[in-house]
């Protein structure tokens, strides 16, 4: 390709809208632009590394014995009614009606396709295991879709999905699948983590999430792992042994006392010269639009994933102080955050976390203004039916598998595997027939691999402040090659015959042969991220061009033939 013919254009700054590495790359060296919120034009550039990593996700799913098809992208009602999801899946899925009145969705996901597509073909044991996969863009309905294609409302993804006739069956595809995205992401250039995660909306029995890890902004999820074990887990699941704290407050009666202008439990603890962890906090949510309170040890906090599981509903978000000052009032109280308490809130949902267990004579609100109950005791003074673990891990507690201290850092999701079980058989009767002749639901799992974020997570790993620096498996070309001066006869032989000798041994290459000065055409290679560069100057006197490597920097003086060699070695290896 030759650069003058390239349809990129490049920007001097980066958008205003941008806020992560990725968005702000991508939209500067010309892969990507903003059609509406949320969705992007992929541009040639852009498609040139999304079918790299399509077609490394298409080897390696191959490779594993699974096997392609496509499914509609427009999905009926009635599908999803028969799962149960059309209710319950939440304002992402985008719902419309055709014009004969019909309800239909964007597909944000396949679940529902897939099992009627099994329900219909497969129909005996006989026929399993089976995994099937497709590659398609989907929808989802974003509240607030951002960091460019790491968040945004229309997405390409790798959705696949098995068919077993037991759970060890299940097990087993499991395995595979993990495997098989190890290998993946390992040819796509990227350090991942296989971590335990939550099940969200696919819903399943046991799920995990390949997460790039990354200290850019773009980190969705904190994930702790440990550094003695294989331990790891995103925060909404993960899991940890507690380091000793002083549980017991030491007071030898319960009793209420003056505790004003203690909105905090900093303020709390300076006033009444204890430490937080013998504070029982009481926080407000509202849960599906209901209110719940959730009480934990006031030096840990609520994950809130955790806490909408355990009260089983889809949607949460921590109560407003409008909102809570209409639930004390009609409770009959005259309290504000700071002083809320469990005492008296008959109807409405109380989960406790398991920090709860182990507190005595602690301290807690009481649902008046400026005091507090201290010296409480479980069972006397707080009534509590339901606990769970609803707490946020925290770097430094202990490694639930080996006991060491877990260590935490950003990540970025771009794969997923679930054991569904019978989630979706069940209620849409997918059935086989097994050796006794006798209907068994199809034990199911599911594995998705976000190609568009994959490619955006790359960059977040691979970058410098000049720009991207691409993988030399997903890089839209391998190398650029840029002759200093096009008006340089000599300059413009050696580049032409680069040029071709790399074509012709299989190497994606680009001739900047536009009239630019040099600075412009380097400052492109670098924000474009090609891996390699070979630059044909004046040194071409001596019989030398200048090869750089963009990932590691390094320059050096090499022939024309060496040069190119390094290149085309490089490629076969792949």
């Amino acid at each position: 390709m030759k650069m003058s013919k390239l349809f990129v254009q490049t920007l001097r700054e980066f958008p205003s809208d941008a806020e992560v590495v990725s968005h702000k790359m991508l939209a500067r060296a010309g892969y990507i632009r903003k059609l509406t919120s949320g969705v992007y034009n992929y541009l040639p550039l852009m498609w040139r590394v999304l079918k790299k990593v399509e077609n490394i996700v298409r080897e390696e799913m191959d490779r594993a014995g699974a096997q392609e098809l496509l499914m509609p992208f427009v999905q009926p009602k009635e599908l999803w009614e028969q799962s149960g999801r059309w209710e319950v899946y939440g304002r992402e899925l985008m719902r419309l009606k055709d014009r004969h009145n019909r309800e239909m969705c964007l597909g944000p996901t396949h679940e529902e396709i897939i099992t009627s597509i099994a329900r219909d073909g497969l129909k005996s044991y006989k026929q399993l295991p089976v995994n099937l996969y497709q590659i398609q863009s989907k929808f989802r309905d974003e509240v607030r879709p951002r960091f460019g294609l790491l968040r945004g409302r229309e997405f390409i993804m790798k959705d696949a999905y098995s068919f077993d006739t037991d759970e060890a069956g299940l097990d087993k595809e499991y395995q595979n699948m993990a495997q098989a995205y190890k290998r993946i992401f390992e040819r796509c250039g990227l350090d991942t983590k296989m971590v335990q995660s939550d099940s969200g909306a696919i819903g399943g029995s046991v799920s995990h999430e390949f997460m790039v890890i990354t200290d850019t902004d773009a980190g969705e999820n904190d994930v702790f792992y440990c550094e003695d074990c294989d331990y790891s887990a995103n925060s909404n699941h993960a899991i940890s042994t507690l380091v000793e704290a002083v549980t017991d407050g030491g007071y030898e009666k319960a009793e209420i006392v003056d505790t004003p202008n203690t909105k905090t439990i900093e303020e709390l603890c300076e006033f009444l010269k204890i430490p937080s962890t013998v504070i029982l906090k009481s926080l407000v949510y509202i849960v599906d639009k209901k209110p719940v309170i959730a009480l934990i040890r006031a030096d840990k906090e609520v994950e809130e994933t955790k806490l909408m599981n355990a009260v089983g509903g889809i949607d949460i978000r921590i109560a407003t102080a409008p909102e809570i000052e209409e639930l004390m009032i009609e409770k009959g109280f005259n309290a504000a955050k700071g002083f809320i308490g469990p005492k008296g809130m008959d109807g409405i949902r109380i989960i406790a976390d398991n920090t709860v267990k182990d507190m005595k004579n602690f301290v807690v609100g009481i649902n008046e203004a400026d005091k507090h109950l201290v010296g409480a005791n479980l069972g006397k003074d707080v009534i509590v039916e339901e606990y769970a673990d609803i707490r946020l891990v925290q770097a430094g507690e202990l490694c639930p598998q080996c006991g060491k201290p877990l260590k935490v850092t950003r990540g970025i999701e771009v794969g997923n595997i679930f054991k569904l079980g019978t989630k979706y058989s069940k209620p849409m009767n997918a059935v086989y027939l097994d050796k006794n002749g006798k209907t068994q639901p199809f034990v199911m799992g599911c594995y998705g691999i976000g190609i568009s974020r994959t490619a955006a997570a790359a960059v977040e790993a691979h970058h410098d402040e000049f720009g991207i620096k691409w993988p030399l498996a997903i890089a839209p070309y391998h190398v650029v090659i840029v002759p200093v001066n096009i008006q340089d006869e000599k300059q413009m032989e050696v580049a032409q015959s680069l040029y071709e000798k790399l074509l012709a041994n299989g190497v994606e290459a680009v001739l900047d042969d536009r009239d630019e000065r040099a600075g412009v055409k380097f400052k492109d290679a670098d924000l474009i991220g090609f891996p390699y560069r070979i630059t044909v100057g004046k040194t071409i006197s001596e019989g030398l061009v200048e090869y750089k490597v963009r990932e590691s920097g390094v320059q050096e003086k090499v022939t024309p033939e060496v040069a190119a060699q390094h290149v085309i070695d490089a490629v076969k290896a792949l």
